[in-house]
C-alpha cells in the first residue's frame, strides 16, 4: 500500500483506485469493513468541544459577576457578556469545523490481511498495518461509541503527531494506531470480525507496517516476534481525562 509524500504532498483522495485504498487489493484479498469516525464523536471525544464550551461559560459567569460587582447595571453588564459571543461562537464553530473535517477525510478499512488507516486533513498519509504485525487490538467502549487502539508488534512505532488524533491518548513513548469514535453499532460489527481475521493472520508470513510514499516502494521494517492474539480483548476505560464516559450526540 502506498501513501502520500509529506515532502511533496499530493490529494490522493481523488485518484484512489477504491475508496480508502490508495490501491486496489490484490487478488485474494477480500475487504471485511470500512467505516469513519463520527464528527460529533471526534468533537466531543478528541477534541473536547464541550470542555471549551464549559471554559467560556465559566468565563462569561465571570465578566458578568465582575461587572455587577464593580457597580454597573445588569443591562450594562449583559452588554459586556454579549460583547464575548462572537469570538467564543467562532471559537467552537471552527473546533466543529475541525472535526468535521477529520471524520470527512478519514477512513478505516479491515481485510483479510491488513488494516488500512488513510487519515489526514491538508497532508493525507495512508498507513498500512498487516494484521500479522499487530500483537493486539484493545476495545475501549464508551456508552454510544468505542475505539480500538492496536498494539504493534517488537519495535515498529508510528510517531504520534503523525497519527493524532487517530491514536491512543497519553501512550507517547509507545504510540497505538488507534480507530477512533466509531458509532456502537460500527465497532460491534468491526470488533466481530477483527478478532479472527487476526487470529488467521498471526499463522502466516508477517510482513511489515508501511507508510511509504506514493511513488516509491514499500520499505519493510525489521521482523520482530510477535506474542499470540486469540481475539480482540476489552479492557476498562484508562484513567484519564478523555476516559471519562462522553454521551455524544449525533446530531451534534
Amino acid at each position: 500500500m502506498k501513501a502520500i509524500n509529506l515532502l511533496a504532498p499530493a490529494h490522493e483522495h481523488e485518484f484512489e483506485a477504491r475508496h480508502g485504498l490508495p490501491e486496489a487489493l490484490p487478488p485474494g484479498e477480500r475487504l471485511l469493513w470500512q467505516g469513519s469516525p463520527s464528527a460529533a464523536l471526534v468533537a466531543v471525544q478528541a477534541l473536547h468541544i464541550r470542555k471549551v464550551a464549559a471554559y467560556f461559560a465559566l468565563l462569561l459567569g465571570w465578566r458578568l459577576v465582575s461587572d455587577l460587582h464593580d457597580g454597573a447595571g445588569w443591562a450594562a453588564a449583559l452588554a459586556g457578556c454579549a460583547g464575548m459571543l462572537a469570538p467564543i461562537v467562532l471559537a467552537l464553530g471552527l473546533i466543529g469545523a475541525m472535526a468535521w473535517l477529520i471524520a470527512r477525510t478519514s477512513v478505516y478499512t479491515l481485510t483479510e490481511r491488513r488494516v488500512v488507516m488513510r487519515i489526514g486533513v491538508v497532508l493525507s498519509i495512508t498507513f498500512n498495518l498487516p494484521l500479522a504485525r499487530i500483537a493486539s487490538a484493545d476495545l475501549r467502549q464508551r456508552r454510544h461509541s468505542a475505539d480500538i487502539a492496536l498494539t504493534l508488534a517488537g519495535d515498529e512505532r508510528i510517531a504520534y503527531p503523525h497519527l493524532w488524533p487517530h491514536a491512543r491518548p497519553w501512550q507517547l513513548r509507545s504510540p497505538q494506531p488507534m480507530l477512533r469514535a466509531l458509532p456502537a453499532a460500527e465497532a460491534a460489527a468491526l470488533t466481530a470480525l477483527l478478532g479472527p481475521a487476526l487470529k488467521q493472520a498471526h499463522a502466516e508470513p508477517r510482513p511489515a507496517v508501511t507508510a511509504q510514499p506514493a511513488a516509491g516502494p514499500a520499505r519493510p521494517l525489521p521482523q520482530r516476534p510477535v506474542r499470540a492474539v486469540q481475539t480482540v480483548k476489552a479492557v476498562p476505560p484508562v484513567r484519564t481525562h478523555e476516559a471519562a464516559p462522553e454521551a455524544a450526540h449525533a446530531g451534534t
